[in-house]
């Protein structure tokens, strides 16, 4: 018998099965609870018990196989998976900072997490002050005011596409006594491995280009062992574990991993040159245009050819005009998120920085108009087409290509 009894238990002859078998697939270990053998529960909780597998909220095998999965992709000596990407921030900077301590962060940041710095952190009794991405002057100056804990930034800025001098800004931390924290969903390990660079600590919102499929939220924490430790122990009080079957489709979703984001890559650079010509688009962001203010820095640190899926960029008018040209798009899909095999665009505004008030969108550099485009893997010949007819269909009757 290769199954369980009806009471649950395995049988020996299922257990000798088991025993010689290796699947090709990891499979999904859907349980809540693990039977233990020679180890108690005071054994497994006085070694630390973080990662083990006898209660999946302390770990499990297919969410230990995606971590693993993920660490190798950033480099990192090991990782863990949380329940959402702002599941890892929060985790993260929750282990790293105490009351009292200071964080020194970007400015231009995803609404929620800037959300989890101003009102959050701040609640907790952890100081918050916020420089410009790209300016290491700023950086230099906030790190040196006082003790920081930790400094925070993405690697490219959701949505501005700013690109961060992780080396730069990783020497300015360190030397200051603070840990440097990397989001790097926007700009991705295809692009660029930020612990290779001098970072302490990457996370991610796997939801985005990790898993690439927009059907599941997940998040990551990438960093040396000791830390992750720190890292998973908040995991596992704060109920940020991630579900198994979510797992299963992050790992899954790896395999393809290099295919798609080349893809995306590769179309995306090609968009981000016919939006740089057309006459309805006043500012295109895009890390490969040297137009880009950071296009230094990007081909200084990123590896080479690889400038990511991601394309801000401003339609001439404001923001009606950008909700107009949304809505008269066929192929690429208005919709919040990114990094999915299907092309999807927003406005900030109304979306990832929704929270932000007028004075706080014009600071942190995202302009009426500002549209964000995640590529996806359809044919950028009708990725092209479709945002030349909507711009079309939605331009005003005086503005027209120049001759």
């Amino acid at each position: 018998m290769t199954t369980p009894e009806a009471d649950g238990r395995w049988t020996d002859a299922a257990r000798s099965y088991l025993s010689r078998t290796t699947p090709v697939v990891p499979p999904i270990y859907q349980c809540t609870t693990f039977e233990l053998d020679d180890a108690s529960y005071r054994d497994i909780a006085e070694g630390g018990g973080f990662g083990e597998t006898w209660y999946t909220r302390f770990g499990n095998p297919t969410v230990a196989y995606a971590a693993d999965a993920v660490a190798r992709l950033e480099g990192g000596e090991a990782a863990v998976m949380t329940s959402s990407g702002m599941g890892a921030i929060a985790t993260t900077l929750l282990s790293l900072c105490r009351a009292g301590d200071r964080v020194v962060a970007a400015r231009e940041l995803y609404g929620d997490t800037r959300d989890l710095l101003v009102r959050d952190l701040p609640s907790l009794g952890v100081r918050v002050d916020f420089v410009a991405t790209a300016d290491l002057e700023q950086w230099e100056a906030a790190l040196a005011a006082g003790p920081a804990a930790v400094a925070y930034a993405e690697t490219l800025s959701n949505p501005q596409l700013r690109v961060l001098d992780i080396p730069r800004v990783a020497e300015l931390a360190h030397r200051h006594g603070a840990r440097l924290v990397v989001d790097n969903t926007f700009a991705s390990a295809f692009t660029v491995q930020p612990l290779a660079l001098g970072a302490d600590v990457v996370v991610h919102s796997a939801t985005k280009f990790l898993n690439g499929h927009s059907d599941v939220v997940a998040g990551a924490v990438v960093a040396d062992a000791s830390t992750v430790r720190e890292v998973q122990r908040r995991v596992v009080t704060f109920g940020t574990c991630l579900d198994p079957h979510a797992a299963f489709l992050v790992a899954r979703a790896l395999h393809t991993y290099e295919l798609r984001l080349a893809r995306q890559a590769e179309a995306a650079a090609r968009i981000a040159r016919w939006l740089d010509a057309s006459q309805e688009v006043t500012e295109v962001r895009y890390p490969g245009l040297a137009s880009h203010p950071d296009a230094a820095v990007a081909e200084r640190l990123w590896r080479p050819g690889r400038r990511g899926a991601m394309v801000a960029f401003v339609v001439r008018g404001d923001n009606d005009r950008a909700a107009r040209f949304l809505r008269a798009l066929n192929v690429a899909r208005e919709a919040t998120s990114l990094g999915g095999v299907e092309t999807l665009i927003s406005a900030p505004h109304n979306s990832s920085q929704f929270s932000y008030t007028p004075a706080e969108l014009d600071l942190a550099g995202i302009k009426p108009g500002m549209v964000r485009l995640s590529v996806g893997i359809e044919p950028v010949d009708e990725l092209v087409a479709d945002l030349d007819q909507a711009l079309k269909r939605t331009a005003a009757p005086s503005v027209g290509r120049q001759i």
